[in-house]
């Protein structure tokens, strides 16, 4: 799907011929042989033991009115706050996640995403092996009813969403663990005897061969195997969840190599992240069926209205919930397309900060040896079609010139031979794409030293950013692309890459490399 800006406004509209809208999940045979096994296993077992010694006795349920005054009665408001909140931000996150899925959508074991070598695809289309086939043609259309903002190729509008609601999810959780252990609530989560264990299996056991037990009303306490789940939800997938995601992080993984590793890559750290996903909805699934089965009206009474009684205010209050949260992901939908700025905007004043204490301070630290090379390296972006590019290409760039201004001494342009003239540097380096793939490449370039400051074009002291721009297409459009350096000094090493030192490496790096306009430097 293509997309062109409205005149008079940042308005974002569809354009150009129908999206491919085809959506298959091509599951690898040994990954469904072992989560088949992994699903069917426990209720096997079940059916084994029931078969063999039946049922057993019933549970024991907890009492109405608990003996213990220290034990928790009823649910407080900051709990059934923070479990709406929660609601709403894991729809968000969801819904952005997919969507940024869907920009790379196929999942890796290796770091190198060789075509071929993924485990999980959601596309019926495997790599071409005659043409070019880029990353940004790989990408998959997702439909609005299902991510944030839909489209194909949006995953510069869907990662300020999952940014923004991850960083809100975080904090609510943050909340509810605090005033969780601060107010004795957490009896109702956290087991204190491994007793726990074999009453969850009994109840695992009538669940799995239809003697569903007697139910505990909720408001008092949850029944064994309802206390693991919620425990193994709220301790358990949530931090991987965040941990997991942080492995992604280009920053993070550049400047502490080993935190990948911790996973065993950034792919394998993808692969759980979106098998985490599948775990919150084996969890939510079973959950609301319950919550209706067992009494919908009382139940929306225990975590709307915090009393415990069959009045259907609960339940009306909760559909008007449900209702808000329909109207917040049409809204972020909405202004993703007709005020895409005013998002990223949003995210900068709140992400941008908290990231920008996180991760400006990280500083790149990973290199890989020559072995380590990847086999393949996704291409991204589109041949260049313009005239200037095409005359330039046609005279091996010599009348190309590096165009450095700014905050610089004296402004200068360089040729491809003055830049060679200043010698070359090679680094072999992880490359983490914002769409989720990733490879390992050698790179060889033009390098700008923090001590080179008595050159021509040297940088002044209150340098912070270092804009690439380039043109590329049929209209000659403008991007840009930001480095930043410390505050109040002179950036971090750079490096530009030189296009004929990349064509050589290419045998190295095999990269089926789209041919690109070289790049133009400013810094300011």
């Amino acid at each position: 799907m293509a997309h062109r800006k409205a005149a008079g406004g940042a308005r974002l509209r569809p354009s150009g011929p129908a999206p491919d809208v085809r959506i298959a999940v091509k599951l690898r045979r040994t990954e469904l042989v072992i989560f088949a096994v992994i699903a069917l296993t426990p209720n096997v077992l079940a059916w084994v033991w029931y078969l063999l010694w039946g049922v057993g006795p019933p549970p024991k349920m907890p009492e109405r009115v608990l003996q213990s005054g220290a034990d928790p009665i009823g649910f407080p408001l900051w709990l059934r706050g923070t479990h709406y909140i929660n609601l709403l931000f894991m729809v968000l996150l969801i819904r952005s996640g997919l969507q940024i899925l869907f920009d790379h959508p196929r999942l890796y074991w290796n770091v190198h995403c060789t075509p071929g070598t993924e485990w999980l695809r959601f596309t019926p289309i495997e790599v071409p092996r005659d043409r070019l086939w880029t990353a940004k043609e790989d990408s998959r259309y997702l439909t609005p009813w299902i991510g944030i903002p839909g489209g194909r190729h949006t995953i510069g509008m869907a990662r300020p969403w999952h940014f923004l609601s991850v960083l809100f999810w975080v904090g609510n959780g943050l909340l509810f663990v605090v005033l969780l252990f601060g107010t004795g609530q957490w009896r109702r989560l956290v087991p204190t005897s491994f007793s726990i264990v074999p009453e969850a299996w009994n109840i695992m056991v009538r669940y799995s061969t239809f003697h569903l037990p007697p139910e505990p009303d909720g408001f008092y306490a949850y029944n064994p195997l309802q206390q693991l789940a919620y425990f193994g939800v709220v301790f358990l997938i949530a931090p991987l969840s965040i941990l997991s995601g942080a492995a992604m992080s280009p920053a993070l993984v550049n400047a502490a190599p080993w935190y990948p590793r911790l996973f065993g890559n950034r792919q394998v750290a993808r692969s759980i992240h979106f098998l985490l996903l599948l775990a919150y909805l084996a969890f939510l699934v079973p959950h609301v069926t319950m919550v209706v089965i067992t009494g919908l009206v009382r139940n929306m009474n225990h975590i709307v209205m915090g009393t415990d009684d069959t009045r259907t205010i609960g339940l009306q209050i909760g559909l008007i919930g449900i209702a808000v949260i329909v109207a917040v992901n049409v809204l972020a939908n909405y202004l993703s397309w007709h005020y895409p700025r005013f998002v990223q905007h949003v995210s900068k004043a709140t992400v941008g900060r908290v990231m920008k204490v996180l991760l400006d301070p990280l500083v790149p630290r990973a290199e890989y040896r020559r072995e380590e090379i990847s086999p393949y390296f996704w291409p991204n972006g589109k041949l260049p079609t313009s005239d200037e590019w095409k005359a330039l290409a046609e005279g091996g760039f010599r009348d190309y010139r590096l165009k450095i201004m700014g905050l610089v001494e004296n402004p200068i342009e360089l040729s491809l031979d003055d830049l060679k003239a200043n010698g070359k540097q090679t680094q072999i380096t992880l490359h983490n794409c914002i769409q989720g793939w990733s490879g390992i490449a050698q790179w060889g370039g033009t390098a700008i030293q923090r001590d080179h400051q008595a050159g021509p074009a040297a940088l002044r002291r209150q340098v912070r950013h270092l804009p690439f721009l380039w043109r590329r297409g049929r209209g000659g459009r403008v991007l840009r692309l930001a480095h930043h350096g410390r505050p109040r000094s002179p950036p971090e090493p750079a490096r530009l890459r030189d296009e004929l030192r990349y064509a050589d490496d290419r045998a190295r790096s095999p990269a089926p490399a789209p041919g690109r306009e070289p790049a133009r430097f400013q810094a300011g």
